[in-house]
């Protein structure tokens, strides 16, 4: 697989991948949203209480295919959701960008972690 797929084609390879499983039974959006909360979680697991040295090891290391491989479980929950109760990702992704730009303008955020109520 290259890098030149859509959001929607790489919907459409999930869809298939459970279609021909006959999953879409178990795909209901209380259970993919368990899903990506669980994936999620296993993500959070390889870096929980590891220092910079620590990160740095294993995103350079061997544990970088483990980090890949829980991140495309979260991509893969993400997209089977979006497919399951057709939300369009592209469309949604630069409405909701629309409003963080609206929340966290750039003379206020730039280089600022804060949250936007926060901002001064």
């Amino acid at each position: 697989m290259d890098n030149k797929y859509t959001i929607d084609m790489l919907k459409e390879i999930v869809g298939k991948f459970c279609d021909d499983r006959d999953w879409s039974q178990f795909h209901n959006p209380k259970d993919l949203a368990i899903g990506i909360s669980t994936e999620a979680g296993e993500l959070l697991d390889l870096f929980r209480f590891k220092n910079e040295e620590q990160i740095n090891k294993i995103m350079n290391g061997e544990k970088r295919e483990q980090v890949a491989d829980e991140l495309v479980d979260i991509l893969y929950f993400v997209l089977r959701f979006a497919q399951m109760n057709d939300i369009d990702l592209t469309t949604e992704l630069k409405r909701k960008v629309a409003l963080n730009e609206l929340k966290y303008p750039i003379e206020k955020a730039k280089g600022c972690s804060e949250k936007y109520k926060d901002l001064k």
